[in-house]
């Protein structure tokens, strides 16, 4: 164990429960749209920064270095697939998004927006938007929790599983106490801290390289276009940005339209700097610590460089940017999936609307405890895979079920209500069948899914009747709406 590691975590962390706390004690008596969006009072700098930070857990600072630093170059076009679609969502989805959801009755969820898009009575949809959001988040949740439990027994000598516990602790009592304003705020200065972290350690590694040791690298790992496959599913993983909710409803939370060009140059400097020195991060490291099967196993790339490059002070700073990566998204997507069962589930469904904010807060609060135990359970699993194979697992299953719905109901006039529900169900279905029993094809599951899902989508409205004129008078409306 390393003290002042250890110490520079716990102050690290203490301040983020510091941030919670004021954040409950500010906006106790706070509503529903308080706490799930915000209040849509975020500023350009908080919500392009809360966004990125949200989108790049732990697999950005341990799982994807770890794949270029074991398997090459041809991994990076990972990072060139999530810069592209990143960049399209910000420039397209953004702006329309945003005031789709405002002018279809003030949505503060992605499946309420999707209901009230079309002014649909029925509440399937949402329900069928609830059940695929729960089961991919506690997924995604694992992931994180597994990275806080790899990095504390690494740091401290803590056991893996004990670390996990307090990780899901310190998630719960984030999101339990401040809802989506101390997400977010706590989001902004764990952005900054992972920019700089990836940014100084790959170029204090570079300096320390022993040439004779990266001599000795294949040559085939320096080979960006060795396989096809790898282009094609590393280039897909673009497409999930268009479907993934804990990111999109930063776009809902942007307090002016105005403000949506500033807000999504900086998110989109911020995620390319950061896949790009993710991939660095990778290369450096193969040259400089050699292939080990430990680091590659438990994707220490990150964190053996850095422990092994400074000192305790600065290294412990330096490795609380993957606490700051794993928490700020593991809070997003469990405020993500509470917003969606109490707004979507609880409240229409269980108690027929008639509840008060109170109440749908702390439904809100219990799901968040629940998937974080669940989560816990996945993360401490001897067969619950990688890090990095937590994320695509959930990635592609959002990717492919709300992705082309969510773009046909910003785009498309004559998009309906059954076309939305048949693509997210298609999109689900494909998308997991495809991993299950076709994994070994070698393309990611979530090309098949998204595409799948748009066909149906697209299919399912054709072969429907066109939407009431006040579905596509709310469309215009939308499309010319300023504030």
């Amino acid at each position: 164990m390393n003290i002042v590691e250890v110490s520079v975590f716990i102050a690290y962390l203490a301040g983020l429960l510091g941030v919670g706390l004021w954040y409950f004690i500010k906006d106790k008596d706070g509503s529903e749209k308080d706490y799930f969006l915000g209040g849509r009072q975020m500023g350009p700098w908080v919500t392009a920064l809360s966004a990125g930070a949200s989108d790049m857990s732990a697999w950005v600072l341990m799982g994807l270095p770890t794949s270029v630093y074991a398997l090459g170059l041809g991994q990076m076009w990972i990072a060139v697939g999530l810069a592209l679609g990143y960049t399209i969502s910000w420039i397209w989805q953004a702006p329309r998004l945003r005031t789709f959801s405002i002018v279809a009755n003030d949505s503060i969820t992605i499946p309420e927006y999707l209901t009230h898009r079309f002014l649909s009575k029925s509440r399937m949809l949402q329900v069928v938007c609830a059940i695929v959001f729960l089961v991919a988040y506690t997924i995604y949740s694992a992931s994180s929790i597994k990275a806080c439990g790899t990095l504390f027994n690494t740091v401290s000598g803590l056991d893996t599983d004990l670390a996990m516990y307090l990780a899901a602790s310190i998630i719960i009592a984030i999101t339990f106490l401040g809802g989506f304003s101390a997400v977010c705020f706590t989001d902004f200065l764990q952005a900054l801290l992972i920019f700089g972290a990836m940014l100084i350690a790959p170029l204090f590694a570079y300096a320390f390289v022993d040439a004779s040791k990266a001599a000795t690298i294949p040559t085939e790992f320096w080979n960006p276009v060795s396989n096809w496959k790898d282009i094609a599913s590393g280039l897909g993983w673009g497409l999930g940005y268009f479907g993934m909710p804990h990111i999109i409803v930063r776009f809902m939370s942007l307090n002016k339209q105005s403000n949506m060009k500033k807000s999504a140059t900086i998110a989109v400097t911020w995620t390319t700097s950061v896949v790009v020195f993710a991939g660095v991060i990778g290369i450096v490291g193969r040259m400089f610590l050699g292939f080990d099967e430990t680091i590659n196993n438990n994707s220490l790339v990150f964190i053996t460089m850095v422990r092994t490059i400074f000192p305790a002070l600065l290294s412990g700073l330096l490795l609380s940017a993957v606490l700051a990566a794993s928490l700020s998204t593991a809070d997003s997507q469990l405020l993500a999936a509470a917003s969606s069962f109490a707004s979507d589930v609880y409240r229409p469904i269980i108690r027929k609307n008639k509840v008060s904010d109170n109440e749908m807060l702390w439904v809100g609060r219990a799901v968040v405890m629940v998937i974080s135990v669940i989560s816990v359970f996945i993360a401490a699993s001897p067969n619950s895979g990688s890090i990095m194979s937590l994320v695509a697992n959930a990635w592609g299953v959002f990717g492919a079920a709300f992705g082309p719905s969510i773009m046909l109901s910003l785009f498309w006039k004559r998009f309906n209500y059954t076309g939305a529900l048949v693509g997210i169900i298609v999109g689900a279905v494909v998308d997991i069948y495809w991993f299950t029993n076709l994994a070994h094809l070698g393309i990611y599951e979530i090309i098949p899914g998204f595409f799948a899902s748009l066909a149906a989508a697209v299919i399912a409205t054709l072969c429907s009747p066109a939407p009431s004129k006040e579905v596509e008078e709310l469309f215009d409306k939308a499309v010319n709406y300023k504030d």
